[in-house]
């Protein structure tokens, strides 16, 4: 779920968002005074709302020059439905509490450690099975158990690790310094949490689609004293992104496509939000390391998926030409045993 050679890179700018808690914007952004009327508001949370002020709106409306709302963390997400921009609802407080799709209505919820941007969230009828990989890392004590023991043991597989992987990354994903990152799959935050304290990116969003997941890795940032500006924790499908298209500059997961439910899907719907020339970089395994057993797992491996939920891999061919049918160009990786590091960059 939670990628080794970097040089040293200028921090850049993180912009101004929610502190940590309840991952919501702050009342500055949602409204610059209280008595502010409801459309001032809703042009702070969005940045695509429109700058310019008529010349026969209200006093109240004018008091400020006319310039381009700041983006927040919050006006990069959209509907997993419709990809509509989501629109914020403050509470009395002025904090946003709720986000609501501007096409087809639909309203989230702030669950105090993270939006849930699921699809079905807030049906109450409605269930589906997901695979048994993903349900796994859904339990209380797989989330637990993630960072105390769990991933530290991928170093038998020949993952290098964490520093080493995430400098490795960081070389990959240095055309897209200062912009947004994704953070996809990301478990219980292990590189969420170095790439906000790298001050490399004016966003970082952390994603996965297990709730408890998400409640970890919240719970290692108030341990750990890290501030949430510029982070925002979303649960989503890796699937169905709540993102607009070509809104994103870099998408990271690290040991995570290899328990995607449709790592095809999942990389389509990655080169859909990705800008032209932003960057995807993945961690998994490879399993060619023992040449003569290929033939039986290339038989054996749909049986596999459909027992494990985990998919199997045998060529780093296989994710070069699955970014190419998804779009993408200039794949690059690296191994070392079973491990392997890749990237790949949006068309233009």
């Amino acid at each position: 779920m939670a990628a080794a050679l970097g040089t040293a890179i200028t921090p850049a700018a993180a912009a101004p968002v929610a502190p940590r808690g309840n991952h919501r914007l702050p009342r500055h952004r949602v409204a610059a005074s209280r008595s502010r009327a409801a459309p001032a508001r809703r042009l702070a949370l969005h940045a695509s709302a429109s700058p310019t002020a008529t010349a026969d709106a209200p006093d109240e409306a004018v008091a400020e020059p006319s310039v381009e709302p700041p983006e927040t963390k919050l006006s990069k997400l959209a509907c997993p439905i419709c990809y509509y921009p989501l629109v914020g609802a403050s509470d009395q407080s002025g904090d946003a509490s709720t986000l609501k799709c501007s096409s087809c209505k639909k309203v989230y919820h702030n669950k105090q450690d993270y939006w849930d941007l699921t699809v079905a969230v807030g049906s109450t009828e409605y269930s589906e099975s997901m695979p048994a990989a993903t349900e796994l890392f859904r339990t209380p004590l797989v989330s637990f158990l993630y960072e105390r023991g769990w991933r530290q043991n991928f170093i038998w597989g020949g993952f290098p690790g964490l520093e080493r992987e995430f400098e490795t990354a960081k070389t990959y994903l240095k055309p897209t310094i200062g912009g947004t990152i994704v953070d996809a799959s990301c478990g219980s935050g292990l590189f969420s949490r170095l790439f906000v304290k790298s001050g490399l990116y004016s966003l970082v969003v952390a994603l996965d689609f297990s709730e408890n997941m998400l409640k970890q890795c919240n719970e290692y940032l108030r341990q750990e004293s890290i501030s949430d500006e510029g982070l925002a924790l979303v649960r989503a499908d890796i699937s169905r992104l709540p993102f607009m298209n070509g809104s994103i500059d870099a998408v990271h997961a690290g040991a995570a496509i290899h328990c995607w439910p449709s790592p095809a899907c999942a990389v389509a719907e990655i080169s859909r939000v990705l800008r032209p020339g932003g960057v995807f970089v993945a961690s998994t395994f490879v399993a060619d390391v023992i040449p003569p057993a290929i033939p039986l797992l290339r038989i054996a491996r749909p049986y596999i998926s459909q027992i494990t939920g985990n998919n199997t891999f045998l060529s780093e061919v296989e994710f070069e030409d699955l970014c190419k049918a998804c779009g993408m160009v200039d794949f690059k990786f690296v191994r070392n045993g079973f491990y392997i590091m890749f990237s790949a960059t949006k068309s233009s």
